[in-house]
C-alpha cells in the first residue's frame, strides 16, 4: 500500500490524513526524522508558514526535506505548504525548503477576501471543476521554468503549480469532499512504480 506522510507539526494535518485514509492510502504523521523513512510522498499542510518553518528547523527536518525535494521526492504543499516550498516568499525571514521556482506573497488576498471558494478547471482531474477553498491564501506572483501552472483562477492567478514531482496549491483541498487532488498527488508519488490508485 502506498504510504504518504503528512507533516504534523502545526496546521490542518488531520484533515489530510482523513482524506488519504478514504482513498486507501497508508497515511503517516511526520514529526521526527525517523518518520520520513519508507514514505512514497509527503504533504505539507496549511497552517502558519512561520510556525511550520520554525518547527521544521527545531525538529531537525528542514535540511533533510530540502535534500528530498531537490532529489525529486514527491512533496505537496497546500496553502502554507506552498509558501514553505517556494524559493521566494514575501515577508518570511525564516529558512524554508525553497525548492520550487515560484514567488509567492503571503496573505495577499486581503482581509475582505480572507476566505472564499472558487470553481477551478483542472484538466489533469477531468472535466468536472474542482471546488477550491481559499483561507488567507498565498498569491503566486511569478512562476519560472521548470515550474508550470496546472490551474488558475478566472483572473489568471496561478493556484496549482507543479515542478517535477513537487506540487503546490494555494488553497485547501482537504476541506472538501473531493479527493481528486489527493489521488493526483498519490499517482505523482507512485508513477515510478507504475502504480494506479483506484
Amino acid at each position: 500500500m502506498t504510504r504518504i506522510g503528512v507533516l504534523a507539526l502545526q496546521g490542518d494535518f488531520a484533515e489530510h490524513i482523513n482524506v488519504l485514509s478514504r482513498i486507501d492510502v497508508d497515511p503517516r504523521e511526520v514529526r521526527l526524522l525517523k518518520d520520513l523513512e519508507g514514505l512514497d510522498g509527503l504533504i505539507i499542510p496549511g497552517g502558519e508558514s512561520t510556525t511550520i518553518s520554525r518547527l521544521m528547523a527545531e525538529f531537525g527536518l528542514l535540511q533533510p526535506l530540502r535534500d528530498m525535494a531537490r532529489s525529486d521526492f514527491p512533496i505537496w504543499g497546500t496553502c502554507a505548504g506552498m509558501i514553505v516550498l517556494a524559493k521566494q516568499a514575501s515577508d518570511l525571514t525564516l529558512p524554508t525548503i525553497a525548492a520550487m521556482d515560484i514567488e509567492v506573497e503571503r496573505n495577499a488576498y486581503g482581509r475582505q477576501l480572507d476566505s472564499f471558494e472558487a470553481e477551478l478547471a483542472v484538466p489533469e482531474l477531468g472535466e468536472e471543476p474542482f471546488r477550491a477553498v481559499f483561507i488567507r491564501a498565498p498569491v503566486v506572483r511569478d512562476v519560472h521554468p521548470p515550474a508550470e501552472v496546472i490551474a488558475r483562477l478566472e483572473d489568471g492567478a496561478p493556484v496549482v503549480v507543479r515542478q517535477g514531482r513537487l506540487l503546490a496549491t494555494s488553497f485547501h483541498p482537504e476541506l472538501t469532499d473531493d479527493p481528486r487532488l489527493h489521488r493526483y498527488f498519490v499517482e505523482l508519488a507512485t508513477e515510478d512504480k507504475k502504480a494506479v490508485v483506484e
